[in-house]
């Protein structure tokens, strides 16, 4: 995969490339993440690229010619066009997933009150927000969802960092994680989890993963799809809290 990064801050992403399992990726080939500079397509000699928006009002809007050039420069047949955006379509791991089987990402991360919409209008193929918030520019939603993607790639991740039983992969919060050791300020690890009865282990897994997610985030159970034995492992659940 090749992700390319529109922003006037490109120095922004420079740790990324050497940041753990991304860094890892990168030198392994297994992305490739590059960050431009908007400014180097400014004609302006000064290398302006806002102007005062039409209409009036406070702030700054990016000029359109910059950003199209940027675009223009790096995307191909295969690119997938990405503004990140207050007012996209909100993130979310199921639209990781579908960015992680893409050849090309551009990602244009805006500044100031926002950019042209004529770039919005015929040159980006969608608007993705992270969240109902704002701030300063696109630079940090980039970094999130290209962590969220990479991590995805095929070989990224080794057999222990593996992402099927992460919270939300599988439309469920994750289930309760331990380590050593087994005695901590007087509270006791789970006894199922010493058992070493791999069966109990993963039925008690699935119902902790149940639970968590129906006492934190019961609105991810209307989404998801239960199998016969979520369903028997959650009415149970219900009925021991009496709900």
């Amino acid at each position: 995969m090749k992700i390319d990064i529109l922003s006037l801050f490109p120095e922004f992403f420079s740790p990324l490339l050497s940041w753990s399992i991304i860094g890892r990726a990168c030198e392994e080939n297994k992305v490739s993440i590059n960050s431009i500079n908007i400014r180097d397509f400014s004609k302006n000699k000064h290398k302006k690229v806002d102007d005062y928006p039409f209409g009036g009002g406070t702030g700054m809007v990016m000029k359109p010619e910059p950003i199209f050039h940027a675009i223009d420069s790096v995307r191909d047949k295969n690119s997938r066009v990405i503004y990140l955006s207050p007012q996209g379509k909100k993130f979310s791991q199921e639209l990781a997933n579908e960015l992680s089987k893409e050849e090309h990402l551009v990602l244009l991360c805006g500044h100031y009150e926002g950019i042209d919409n004529r770039i919005i209008e015929h040159y980006i193929d969608e608007e993705i927000s992270i969240g109902d918030f704002v701030l300063t520019g696109g630079e940090i939603p980039a970094m999130i969802i290209i962590d969220a993607i990479v991590r995805l790639l095929p070989g990224v991740l080794r057999s222990d960092e593996s992402f099927t039983d992460e919270s939300h992969y599988n439309g469920l919060l994750e289930y309760p994680q331990y380590t050593r050791p087994r005695e901590f300020n007087g509270y006791s690890v789970p006894d199922i989890l010493l058992s070493g009865n791999h069966g109990k282990i993963e039925t008690w897994r699935k119902e902790e993963a149940l639970k968590a997610t129906l006492s934190k985030r019961p609105d991810l159970l209307k989404k998801k799809t239960l199998s016969k034995e979520e369903l028997i492992i959650l009415s149970k659940i219900k009925d021991s809290l009496q709900l």
